[in-house]
């Protein structure tokens, strides 16, 4: 039996201590779907940085923020369901304090992303 490591191991090792990418790239993307009034579909990268951020063990100082992310969109998303004369569009019917607020919790997710990377 050969002790040397295989592909699969060396790899993993590798990535053993970096964020994953589509962690990011999901933290990146949140601000420009928000801003470009895309914010139903924003519900997929908040999601994705919310549960990056909580199954992945180099992310621990990320999850507060991830959480409060995932909480404000859920915020938004909620008012504009239970509102009976709501907009047609989660973005016509957001209160402009709700895009502020996701786009800057998006903002130190990434801030705490690369702090860390440092």
């Amino acid at each position: 039996m050969s002790t040397s490591p295989t592909p699969a191991s060396s790899a993993s090792a590798a990535r053993a201590g970096r964020v994953p990418r589509y962690v990011t790239i999901s933290a990146w993307s949140i601000p420009v779907l928000i801003i470009g009034q895309f914010a139903m579909l924003a519900i997929v990268p908040v999601a994705a940085v919310t549960l990056g951020a909580l199954r992945t063990a180099q992310l621990r100082s990320v999850r507060w923020w991830a959480v409060l992310l995932s909480a404000l969109y859920a915020t938004a998303l909620t008012i504009w369901l239970l509102r009976p004369d709501g907009a047609r569009s989660l973005s016509r019917d957001m209160h402009p304090v709700f895009p502020v607020l996701i786009v800057a919790a998006s903002a130190l997710v990434l801030l705490t992303i690369y702090r860390r990377k440092r």
